[in-house]
């Protein structure tokens, strides 16, 4: 029995040490990458995912090639999402324009450890009514039908970020950082081709509840502050569910700062992660990676 005891002791003893080790050479080796070539590393390892790091402002943000883009947007998306691990507050905005039906949707909330907001733009083939619009498939706007936004993602007086592109889905995510859905502030600004769609657009505003005064407009420019949204909120008919998922985001956006306690910046914890615990890092990855496609449409 001794024996075996003293085994298992030097058996512990061998694994902490060859761990303490490991970790060290990983220490060292993050230490001495370049810059440039941390960025680059990490780039290469989350842009299969869809989505690349903007170092300027720590910032993710989805590609305009996503692999996410070939399955569009359907309503079941949000219903799913706690699913995931991602609990947001949305605001569907539906309006007919070019004889087809149009969705321009905003999101804010916690996906996994990272606070973030999105704004989609999507049409269905044809103009479909509104008992459909929650069974239909909308699909990604082309590369044609990509539309200038900027979003600004605040929670309570501090700038999460601020990014703008022509995009069909403009996204940022910050790691690390838990928030309530009803704590963040998305300010939205979104450019049209054309008056007619802008008109469009506006009128499906005030038909959701909207003020004139609650936006603002620059040209073919409408800016506008998601708070509270207007729409019947997925998370309501899913209160305990919901409740779990932010329960666990919780726990994990304090055990990521504490596993990767030696850097300070997101860029080195995320290789540290992934050269240190590569399970780990997949894991904090695929939350955002995941946006809950349940399969390929055709």
């Amino acid at each position: 029995m001794y024996l075996y005891l003293s085994i298992l002791i030097l058996l512990c003893l061998f694994f902490c040490l060859f761990f303490h080790f490991r970790k060290n050479h990983i220490i060292r080796k993050v230490c001495a990458m370049s810059r440039e070539n941390k960025q680059c590393t990490l780039d290469s390892l989350i842009r299969p995912a869809g989505f690349c790091y903007q170092r300027d402002q720590d910032t993710f943000s989805s590609t305009l090639d996503a692999w996410q883009r070939s399955f569009g947007y359907r309503a079941l998306y949000d219903r799913i999402a706690s699913i995931g691990q991602m609990v947001f507050q949305c605001e569907p905005v539906y309006f007919n324009y070019d004889h087809k039906t149009w969705l321009i949707e905003l999101w804010k909330g916690q996906y996994g450890i990272n606070t973030g907001a999105e704004i989609g733009v999507y049409h269905a083939d044809s103009v479909i009514s509104p008992e459909q619009r929650s069974r239909a498939l909308f699909r990604a706007a082309s590369d044609e039908e990509l539309l200038p936004m900027k979003m600004e993602l605040w929670k309570g007086d501090k700038k999460l970020f601020c990014l703008s592109a022509r995009h069909w889905s403009l996204t940022g995510f910050r790691m690390g950082i838990f928030s309530c859905p009803e704590c963040l502030r998305l300010r939205a600004s979104i450019t049209f081709p054309c008056c007619e769609m802008m008109d469009a657009f506006v009128q499906a505003l005030l038909d959701l509840g909207y003020n004139r005064s609650e936006l603002d407009f620059c040209m073919q420019t409408v800016s506008l502050e998601l708070v509270t949204p207007k729409s019947s909120q997925p998370c309501r008919r899913r209160r305990l569910r919901c409740a779990f998922a932010q329960w666990k985001n919780r726990i994990f956006c304090r055990l990521f700062p504490r596993i990767t306690r030696t850097f300070d910046t997101t860029l080195d914890r995320l290789l540290y992660l992934y050269y240190y615990l590569a399970r780990a890092f997949r894991r904090t990855i695929s939350i955002l990676k995941k946006r809950c496609y349940p399969r390929r449409q055709s």
